[in-house]
């Protein structure tokens, strides 16, 4: 790998000429390679933010995604193009324990994440927000709140900036650094109107944050990882069925009694319940149509005559 150590009039794109082989392997390059590039490493800021993407990306997207980026910062590149990454290096997620640092659990988390570039990126920035929110309490508790809404604050600020991601793909990566905390935070007491919202707002990387949130379970503890990813997938789930309900054709619409009313020259009252429970038991026989417009409903009401046996019901007070 000494060829790839560059010189002042050679491409600076070669100071990153290892980092596939690495990513391919899990092997390091040669100790003296890699302080060649550290002394050069400062030349990696002439490279053009599109090109750094398409260097990085693929890397990332390989076997040893977290040899690759320690490799990164041992090179002395991962502080230049990503130094609110580096910066979580020894950032101790747990008053005390340094094998809980920030920097560990990262590279675990994009070892552990599928690999899809969306997901690989944002499993490397998730927690950039950590460095400035940590806070200590008493009895040694760590506190990071708010870190995903600045981790997004960041990623804008200085990883948007310095690396050229697609557009698409900068909009993903932001939305998973923001969410990635809700699929752990699931729980079955939540409403069908919770997972309705939940989809709604994150429908376009659903997918994407999901299996996220899965590679973000690192806990070692017996038992642990296990049932957190089988909470996710319970979430996955109901969130499939939720969508699956709703997108079934409802019996009769929504402001149908309005319709009735305007369409034909309906006061209000228990008339219009009678009249809508026939139409129910029309559809319930498979007379008409379920899921149609509220005018088709009126045409029925119409041509079959409902309205002849039913006596008009003002409500009560008028």
């Amino acid at each position: 790998m000494t060829d790839a150590v560059t010189h002042r009039d050679q491409d600076p794109q070669q100071l990153l000429a290892p980092l596939m082989q690495v990513a391919e392997t899990g092997v390091a390059p040669d100790p003296k390679v890699t302080a060649e590039i550290a002394a050069d490493s400062k030349r990696v800021l002439e490279i053009a933010p599109s090109t750094l993407y398409e260097l990085l990306t693929p890397a990332l997207c390989e076997k040893h995604p977290h040899t690759a980026l320690q490799w990164l910062r041992d090179a002395g590149i991962l502080v230049l193009i990503l130094p609110e990454l580096d910066a979580t290096h020894a950032l101790s997620q747990e008053g005390g324990r340094r094998h809980k640092d920030v920097w560990d659990h990262t590279k675990t988390v994009v070892r552990q994440a599928v690999p899809r570039p969306i997901v690989r990126w944002a499993a490397a920035l998730h927690d950039i927000g950590k460095v400035t929110t940590r806070r200590f309490l008493p009895g040694g508790k760590v506190t990071f709140h708010g870190h995903a809404e600045e981790g997004v604050r960041m990623f804008r600020r200085g990883p948007a900036k310095r690396i050229g991601f697609p557009p698409e793909v900068h909009e993903a990566i932001e939305q998973l650094i923001l969410y990635h905390l809700r699929p752990g935070q699931y729980e079955p007491s939540w409403t069908d109107s919770a997972v309705r919202r939940f989809h709604r707002e994150t429908e376009p990387f659903l997918r994407d944050l999901l299996d996220l949130g899965r590679a973000d379970i690192t806990s070692k503890r017996p038992g642990k990882r296990q049932s957190c990813l089988r909470s996710i997938h319970a979430f996955s789930e109901r969130i499939d069925a939720v969508v699956a309900e709703d997108a079934k054709p409802q019996p009769l619409p929504a402001g149908l009694g309005n319709l009735l009313m305007s369409g034909l020259s309906l006061p209000p009252g228990k008339h219009l319940g009678d009249l809508r429970k026939k139409l129910q038991a029309l559809y319930e026989a498979g007379e008409v149509l379920g899921g149609q417009d509220a005018a088709y409903y009126l045409e029925v009401v119409r041509t079959r005559e409902l309205m002849a046996d039913i006596e008009l019901k003002p409500p009560r007070g008028y």
